[in-house]
């Protein structure tokens, strides 16, 4: 069999997950590791034995580069890889702009000759096909899906990112019916600076329509805890008969989660024509090692 070869783009939380999820399957290896800056592998905590490289091209043939990098640098990551003709993977989490980004890359994935999954984590991901399901299930009605409490990387890699922010941590209380309560527990460089520091983050679009809190702390590593879950609850009709109510409830280690996930759309990135997809776009038959007929076997 030959076996997928997969590049992994940056290596903080994710990018590990990636790595061991890789290595748990049987149908994918790693061509290597691109950083930045290559001199920081060790501090990264990249295993050794792994090719890191500055440029992909170094790496040879590449099936699937993983994209483990802030979701605000994901359209431009990816769209110099697609040109390329390599399949891009990515969690981007912000959830209002995906549909426009998908547009984009889905253009230069045509002309590429590649495939990208946009959006693959658990939300956006896996919990999108869950809704979708839902609705599928009950057409008309409500869905409330509450995060947490856990910490959030999305909003943790924001803050972490805004000037006088030392570390960072953003853990998100779910208060019911899909409302959230951000918590942001921050280190400074200066603590001078925060109240502009605390400023800057209410006014980051990743905070801007939730009720932040902003505490300053002097150990961010003394509260870090990557444990996450989602409580999702769907009342609605099914045809015309009312009261049909479903629930759906995790919890889980937040990078490994989205880290596996993202290794499974690896996987689909080469069944699929080229193009930009989202994860309600694709089988979920795709998403699975093995062949069809044992999968349809086990699971129909």
């Amino acid at each position: 069999m030959t076996k997928i070869k997969a590049a992994i783009v940056g290596y903080g939380n994710i990018g590990k997950g990636v790595y061991e999820a890789i290595t748990a399957c049987s149908d994918m290896e790693i061509a290597g590791v691109v950083l930045r800056d290559k001199t920081t592998a060790k501090s990264k905590g990249v295993p050794a034995g792994l090719n890191i490289t500055e440029n992909i091209d170094e790496l040879g043939k590449v099936d699937v580069a993983f994209l483990c990098v802030p979701s605000r640098s994901v359209p431009v990551e990816a769209a110099k890889l697609l040109a390329k003709g390599i399949n891009t993977v990515d969690s981007y989490d912000i959830h209002g702009d995906i549909y426009d980004v998908q547009q984009d890359l889905g253009k230069i994935a045509k002309e590429g000759n590649a495939v990208a999954i946009l959006s693959a984590g658990w939300d956006p991901g896996t919990d999108s096909i869950v809704r979708c399901m839902l609705e599928a299930a009950a057409p008309k009605g409500l869905t409330y899906t509450n995060f947490g409490p856990g910490m959030s990387m999305g909003h943790t890699v924001a803050v972490k990112a805004i000037d006088g922010v030392k570390k960072a941590l953003s853990v998100t209380i779910p208060l019911g019916t899909s409302i959230h309560r951000r918590m942001v527990y921050v280190e400074l460089v200066n603590k001078n600076d925060a109240s502009k520091v605390t400023a800057a983050i209410k006014n980051d679009p990743y905070f801007v329509k939730d009720e932040t809190h902003v505490m300053i702390v002097d150990d961010v590593d003394a509260l870090q805890d990557k444990g996450h879950g989602v409580n999702m609850v769907r009342k609605g009709v099914s045809g015309t008969t009312d009261n049909q109510l479903f629930e759906f409830n995790m919890t889980i280690n937040n990078p490994a989660l989205t880290a596996q996930v993202m290794v499974s759309c690896g996987r689909a990135t080469m069944r699929q024509a080229p193009g930009c997809y989202t994860m309600i776009e694709i089988p979920p038959i795709d998403l699975l090692e093995g062949g069809r007929e044992g999968i349809i076997r086990r699971l129909v």
